[in-house]
């Protein structure tokens, strides 16, 4: 992974953990407030749920760069390179398609919803949209950048694979320990 990736993909985690820090003091504060001192935050349930969808699109922008969605390679796994790096020609078109198209819907509901207010904090419901956006944005980089490599020949055997089962998975995180005896 390149060095500007992997600076912008631990900018994500870490944008990712202050999210969620504010949702669970908000939540969590809420609670207390509510049956301690019979008050509450009036915004905290309707910015928390926020704060979920913008980490849940933020998290799929990591998974995405590290081939972390679900998937399967039982007929991919069968073909030899250039049947995999079709399959994976094939599947980065594909993904780039869907990313568009959650790009146009993205910015449409944005456009629409700009003007909206949000009934408790009274904010533009176009920041609830502008994840989708976002998301779009950079996972179509990620997506174009992996296509590149695939179509210029860099990518090496293990890359044409985009998942690994969950057995796998699990062998390689079971057998990690064994290896640095």
């Amino acid at each position: 992974m390149s060095g500007p990736l992997r600076w912008f993909s631990h900018a994500i985690e870490a944008l990712i953990a202050l999210l969620l820090a504010v949702m669970v003091v908000l939540v969590f504060g809420n609670v207390v407030l509510r049956y301690v001192f019979n008050s509450g935050i009036t915004v905290s349930e309707e910015l928390s749920r926020w704060l979920f969808v913008w980490m849940t699109f933020l998290g799929a922008i990591v998974a995405l760069k590290d081939n972390g969605h679900l998937g399967t390679d039982m007929l991919v796994s069968r073909f030899g390179r250039t049947g995999k790096r079709v399959f994976l020609v094939i599947a980065q078109v594909a993904m780039l398609f869907v990313t568009w198209l959650l790009l146009t819907g993205s910015l449409a509901q944005v456009r629409i919803n700009w003007d909206v207010e949000a009934p408790v904090s009274t904010l533009s419901m176009a920041w609830v949209y502008g994840a989708g956006v976002v998301f779009a944005v950079c996972s179509g980089l990620i997506l174009l950048w992996q296509f590149w490599r695939t179509v210029s020949g860099q990518v090496t055997d293990a890359e044409l694979v985009l998942v690994q089962e969950s057995e796998d998975l699990a062998n390689v995180q079971h057998d990690a320990p064994h290896e640095a005896k």
